[in-house]
């Protein structure tokens, strides 16, 4: 119930090989996504889901243009993310806990969507490093708040009409979401 993790890993090649852009399908957590050993704590949390964003691209250099072509990864940290089983009293029990760590993954796929999105419409510079960066952090920074208001309105899935009123966000934001296209800049 805790907010996804999303460490930005960058990895610069500047080699002249070519690297598509990348996205992973969007996916429904299962209780078998959850490998991790319980931590407990004070706050109540059944469970914790992690995930990475990993964040790489690769840059060339012709006719005075920097093009870069990256691969944003999404990842789901099974070993990471845990599921207090002892504290599941219910198949509806293990459902409302899955459908709010559900949330937590489909922030983490909206970053990583938006990442995508926002690098393949941007013209880089001579200072490509700093600007993907940039773009990086700003996006990450906006989806780690959405995490936290997210466990905030919900009280970590315990308010069932704020979890809701979160669903149909989400359901709808991923319905609608601009396709991602497959270039580079």
């Amino acid at each position: 119930m805790l907010k996804c993790l999303r460490a930005g890993t960058v990895l610069m090649l500047l080699l002249l090989a070519s690297s598509p852009l990348f996205a992973q399908p969007f996916r429904q957590l299962v209780a078998g996504d959850f490998q991790g050993y319980p931590r407990f704590n004070n706050r109540g949390v059944v469970a914790y889901t992690n995930c990475t964003i990993d964040f790489r691209f690769q840059a060339s250099h012709r006719d005075g243009e920097y093009i870069l072509h990256f691969n944003v990864t999404l990842s789901m940290n099974s070993n990471k993310s845990w599921l207090d089983r002892a504290r599941v009293t219910s198949a509806e029990s293990l459902a409302s806990i899955l459908n709010h760590e559900q949330g937590h993954y489909n922030i983490a796929y909206l970053e990583q969507q938006e990442v995508l999105r926002t690098v393949n419409r941007t013209r880089f510079t001579a200072n490509y490093q700093n600007e993907a960066m940039a773009i990086f952090n700003r996006i990450d920074a906006k989806y780690k708040q959405l995490n936290i208001d997210y466990d905030e309105d919900t009280g970590h899935s315990t308010n069932k009409q704020q979890q809701h009123a979160w669903d149909i966000y989400f359901a709808k934001r991923i319905e609608y979401m601009p396709p991602v296209n497959n270039g580079s800049y």
